[in-house]
């Protein structure tokens, strides 16, 4: 069995913040990457202890959140966004996708670093259904009749994976202290607003996490339509909405495509501006 492990930073257990651990420029990027490697190392060992036969790791952190030198030898390592972009490498030969490190959408209440994409996203959905970049690549998944089986990051993400996905496994290694409302801030200042949150020990994320990819592993050999996704059916309309950013005022965009979520995923966003609502007079 082939399994796909999407990862990111900002939702493994010990980054704190997005200064100090998730840039080239922070004074512990070096330390995030040691973090994120080690939860991912921990999935491969137990998704082959339970009978994969190759695992993919794709880093989907920007600027690199994999270590190779410390992954896993038995895993490979998918670096760099392909062209297109979406669905980053999966196909139909894959039995699960699994994510690591992962991270709530952006204007998630009690989630920590939380965004979709970059800090510019209020909203994202596809047909009515708000998702995020865990939600983005699942549905990818969908259309390829590949299942997602595993989801490890903050309680926030455990949750909206649980609703998006029902039946995946999940794992939470902390939880964001703080509430969200934040719609109308700009984009700088939300990247700055929710750096709040009680993590787990690293140590007892991974074998936590390890566990995990036993269970999905499991539960996809025994039971596999145990995981199921949202009915959502074309045509796909995937709408987003944008903070201010810069001298950009908030914006929005709309996508659609006949019969496709990938094609719709890997459409550009051209965005205009989102005019006020002008109050009416009373009286």
């Amino acid at each position: 069995m082939k399994i796909m492990i999407m990862t990111d930073m900002e939702g493994a257990a010990g980054i704190l913040n997005f200064e100090d651990w998730v840039f080239p420029s922070g004074r512990y990027y070096e330390n995030g990457k040691s973090l994120l490697t080690a939860e991912v190392n921990a999935a491969v060992d137990g998704f082959f202890a339970a009978g994969a036969s190759e695992v993919l790791v794709v880093d989907g952190h920007g600027c690199g959140g994999i270590n190779p030198e410390l992954l896993d030898e038995r895993a490979m390592l998918m670096s760099g966004a392909p062209r297109p972009a979406w669905p980053w490498g999966l196909d139909r030969s894959f039995s699960g996708l699994a994510f690591v490190g992962q991270h709530a959408k952006a204007g998630t209440p009690f989630s920590h670093m939380t965004h979709t994409q970059d800090f510019q996203y209020v909203d994202l959905s596809l047909n009515g259904v708000s998702i995020g970049e865990y939600g983005q690549l699942a549905l990818c998944a969908m259309e390829l009749g590949v299942p997602t089986v595993l989801a490890c990051g903050e309680k926030a993400l455990a949750e909206e994976a649980s609703a998006l996905t029902p039946g995946v496994v999940t794992v939470s290694v902390k939880h964001g202290l703080l509430p969200d409302g934040l719609d109308d801030v700009d984009a700088q200042t939300y990247g700055r607003s929710k750096l709040s949150a009680v993590h787990i020990s690293p140590r007892r994320a991974r074998g936590m996490i390890r566990a995990g990819a036993v269970e999905a592993m499991r539960r996809l050999r025994e039971d596999p339509s145990a995981f199921r996704y949202p009915d959502i059916r074309p045509p796909y309309v995937l709408q987003g909405v944008l903070r201010p950013s810069g001298s950009n005022p908030k914006r929005k965009f709309r996508n659609e495509h006949p019969t496709s979520v990938i094609a719709v995923m890997n459409m550009p966003a051209r965005c205009e501006p989102v005019r006020p609502l002008k109050s009416g007079r009373r009286g």
